[in-house]
C-alpha cells in the first residue's frame, strides 16, 4: 500500500518502504493524490486533462494522462487503479492518506491522536505551477485542512490545560498558532498556560505581538482575549535575582515542576469551580498526606480562579491557630477580602466587626458609633457582598490546624450562602483529627456542595513524565532507570521527588547514597530527617547550596524561627534588607521553599524544614538568630 502524508512537507512510502522515484514526480504525485481526495475516488478522463495539462494541445495532453496513469498502474498493479475508456478510479485500499485518519480521529473525540499528524500545512511546499486549476484546488484544500487542523490541536491543548500539563497545552496552541495567526483562542491558551507556569512577562508579550499582528490587519483583539490579558497583568510581579531570571535554568533545576499524575483529581475541582462561576457554592476538600501535593494542587485551583476573574483570599493555617479563636476567619479576612471591590457593599456594622480585630481593617475604616455584629454574621455578610461583584475563591491550607470555631463558622456561612458564587478549597490530611474538620467534610456532597479528592503517592507511570521533564537529555533507559529509583526512594511523594529530581540535575549521584524508605506504619510528617534515605537529606542540601547567599541566610533562619515568620522579623534576624530583602524571599517562594500569607512565611514541607535546620545551621547561628528575635 502506499502511504502518503500530506499535513506538513510531503512524504510517500511504498509498503513502508521508499516510494520509486516516478512515483514522486510532481505531476504523477499531485495525480494521486488528487484521485484520493476525489469523491468515489474517482474522476473523467476530461477532467484530469483539463486540470493537469491546460496548455497543451489536446492529443499531448491526453498522451502526458495515459503516461502518468502506465506509472502508477505499474506500482499499483490493475487492482490497484482502474482505468476505462472515459474515467479512472483509485481502489480504496490502494493508498492511504493521513487526512482520513485525521477525520477518523476528530470523528472519535482523540484529540491528541489527531494533533500529533499536524506536520504543518496540506503539502506544504508542494506545488505544480503549470496546473493553475490545481493549484486552486490546492489552495482550498489547505484551507479546509487548516481549520481541522488547528482546530484538534486547539482541542489537545484544551484538554491537556483541563488536565494541568501547561508546557503540552502551551505547545500544541503554539503549533496553532503558526497556522493561524490571528486566532484568539490559541493566544488564550498561551496566556493561561504561560501564566500558570508563572511566566507573567512572556504571556504578555505574546499577547502584545498578537494584538500588532490585528492592529496591522485594522482590528482588535476580542473582548474575552483582551479581558485575560488584563487578568495576567494584573497577577504578582516576583522580584528575583539574576542568578534565577538569566535562564539558565531548565527542568529540574528551576524547581517549578509541572503538576502530574493528578489529570483526574483536577477535572473534579474544575467541575466544583464551573458551578461555583455559575451561581452555586461549592466546598471542595484536597485531603491526603504531608507532602503529596494538596497545597500545589489546591494553587493550581486557585490560579485558574484568578484567570477567571475571581476574588481570591489564602490563609495558612499553623499548629498555634488550633488554640486561637477565630483564627481562620481572621486569616482569610487578611487575605485577599480587604482589597476585593466589592467589600464596599458590605454593611458597616459587618465590616467594623472585623476593624475591630483587625489592624488592617482598622486603619482603613472609621468604626466610631458603629455596633459591630457577631463574627459569624459579619463573614456571612462580607462574602456575600464580595461575591455580588465577582465569584471568590476561598483557599484554606492545612485545615487541620485551624481552630474549630473557624471551621463551625465557615460551615454555617457556606450553608447560608448556598447560592452565592463562592467556592471554599481546603487542604487536609487523609484522617483529621479535629472533630469540627470531621464535620465539615461529612457535609461536602450533602448539605454542601462541592467535592473531595484524596491524593495518593505517585506510582512510576505517573512519576515517568516528571522525570522526563527534569531530565530532558536523558536517553529511554536512563528514563527507566531514574524512574524506578526515584519512585522508591521518594515512596511517590512529589515534593521528595522533585527535590530529588533537582539534586539529581545538578550532578547528586544516586548510587553512592543509601536507605530505605518509608519508615513502616509512619507517614511522611511522623518521619525524622534521620528515617529519611540519604538521597533525599543529600538532595535537599543541593537544593540549599543552589540558592542565592541571601536566600540561604534567610531560609536557614526560617528554620529557627517559628511560623509563619514575617517578612519584617526575618529581615531584622538576619540584617537584610530592601530589595535584596525582596528578591530572596522572592526566590525562596518562588522555587518553593517557602509559601506566603498575610502573617508572614512558613515553610512548604515541615520535613525540609528540620533538614535545614539539623544540617544547615550552626548552634552559633541558632542563638543569635533567637537573641535577635526578642529584641
Amino acid at each position: 500500500m502506499i502511504e502518503i502524508l500530506t499535513l506538513g512537507p510531503r512524504v510517500i512510502t511504498l509498503d513502508g518502504g521508499e516510494a520509486p522515484a516516478e512515483l514522486q514526480h510532481r505531476k504523477n504525485f499531485a495525480l494521486l493524490v488528487y484521485l484520493a481526495r476525489s469523491p468515489g475516488r474517482m474522476r473523467s478522463r476530461e477532467h484530469l486533462v483539463g486540470l493537469f495539462w491546460p496548455d497543451k494541445p489536446e492529443d499531448r495532453a491526453r498522451h502526458s494522462l495515459r503516461e502518468a496513469i502506465r506509472i502508477l498502474r505499474n506500482v499499483l498493479g490493475d487492482d490497484g487503479l482502474e482505468v476505462e475508456s472515459d474515467h479512472v478510479r483509485l481502489a480504496e485500499n490502494a493508498v492511504h492518506l493521513d487526512v482520513d485518519t485525521l477525520q477518523q480521529l476528530e470523528d472519535s473525540s482523540d484529540a491528541r491522536g489527531a494533533a500529533e499528524l499536524v506536520r504543518g500545512e496540506f503539502l506544504e511546499g508542494f506545488t505544480v505551477p503549470s496546473a493553475s486549476a490545481f493549484e486552486d484546488w490546492l489552495g482550498s484544500e489547505r484551507l479546509h485542512w487548516r481549520g481541522h487542523s488547528v482546530g484538534v490541536l486547539m482541542r489537545y491543548a484544551e484538554e491537556s490545560l483541563a488536565q494541568g500539563d501547561s508546557a503540552t497545552a502551551i505547545a500544541n496552541a503554539q503549533r496553532a498558532h503558526t497556522m493561524d495567526p490571528g486566532s484568539p483562542a490559541a493566544t488564550r491558551v498561551m496566556l493561561r498556560g504561560l501564566a500558570l507556569q508563572g511566566d507573567r512577562g512572556q504571556a504578555l508579550d505574546y499577547y502584545q505581538v498578537f494584538q500588532e499582528r490585528l492592529q496591522h490587519l485594522g482590528a482588535e483583539p476580542d473582548t474575552e482575549t483582551a479581558e485575560l490579558a488584563e487578568r495576567v497583568r494584573g497577577q504578582r510581579i516576583w522580584k528575583l535575582p539574576a542568578s534565577v531570571t538569566s535562564g539558565t535554568d531548565t527542568g529540574a533545576e528551576s524547581r517549578r515542576a509541572p503538576l502530574v499524575g493528578r489529570s483526574a483529581q483536577l477535572g473534579q475541582l474544575l467541575a466544583s469551580w464551573e458551578n461555583t462561576r455559575n451561581g452555586t457554592a461549592s466546598v471542595c476538600c484536597i485531603a491526603g498526606d504531608s507532602g503529596v501535593g494538596k497545597t500545589r494542587l489546591a494553587e493550581e485551583l486557585l490560579i485558574r480562579a484568578s484567570l477567571d476573574g475571581a476574588t481570591t483570599v489564602t490563609f495558612r493555617a499553623v499548629e498555634s491557630d488550633q488554640s486561637s479563636p477565630n483564627s481562620g476567619v481572621l486569616g482569610l479576612a487578611r487575605g485577599g477580602v480587604l482589597t476585593s471591590p466589592g467589600l464596599a457593599g458590605a454593611s458597616p456594622a459587618a465590616v467594623c466587626s472585623f476593624a475591630q480585630l483587625i489592624p488592617e481593617w482598622a486603619d482603613r475604616f472609621q468604626c466610631a458609633g458603629v455596633e459591630p455584629q457577631p463574627i459569624g454574621l459579619a463573614l456571612t455578610e462580607v462574602l456575600r457582598a464580595v461575591s455580588l461583584e465577582r465569584p471568590a475563591f476561598l483557599f484554606l491550607d492545612d485545615a487541620d490546624w485551624c481552630g474549630g470555631e473557624s471551621l463551625l463558622m465557615l460551615s454555617a456561612t457556606m450553608r447560608d450562602l448556598a447560592d452565592a458564587p463562592i467556592l471554599l478549597c481546603i487542604t487536609a490530611t487523609a484522617t483529621p483529627v479535629s472533630p469540627e474538620l470531621n464535620q465539615l467534610r461529612a457535609q461536602i456532597g450533602r448539605q454542601l456542595a462541592g467535592t473531595t479528592v484524596v491524593l495518593e503517592q505517585l506510582q512510576a507511570d505517573d512519576m515517568r513524565p516528571l522525570v522526563e521533564w527534569a531530565l530532558p537529555s536523558y536517553d529511554d533507559d536512563q528514563i527507566d532507570r531514574v524512574t524506578r529509583r526515584v519512585t522508591v526512594d521518594s515512596a511517590g511523594f512529589p515534593l521528595l521527588a522533585v527535590e530529588l529530581l533537582h539534586a539529581i540535575a545538578l550532578g547528586l549521584d544516586l548510587d553512592r547514597t543509601k536507605g530505605v524508605w518509608p519508615e513502616p506504619l509512619r507517614t511522611l510528617s511522623q518521619t525524622l530527617p534521620s528515617g529519611l534515605p540519604d538521597a533525599i537529606a543529600a538532595a535537599i542540601r543541593v537544593g540549599f547550596w543552589r540558592l542565592s547567599k541571601p536566600a540561604q541566610h534567610l531560609l536557614s533562619t526560617a528554620a529557627i524561627l517559628g511560623e509563619p515568620a514575617s517578612a519584617e522579623l526575618l529581615g531584622h534576624c538576619t540584617d537584610l534588607g530592601g530589595s535584596t530583602l525582596d528578591e530572596a524571599l522572592d526566590e525562596l517562594e518562588w522555587q518553593r521553599w517557602l509559601s506566603a500569607d498575610a502573617r508572614g512565611y512558613s515553610f512548604v514541607a515541615t520535613i525540609v524544614k528540620q533538614i535545614v535546620d539539623r544540617d544547615m545551621v550552626t548552634e552559633g547561628q541558632r542563638q543569635r538568630v533567637l537573641l535577635a528575635s526578642r529584641r
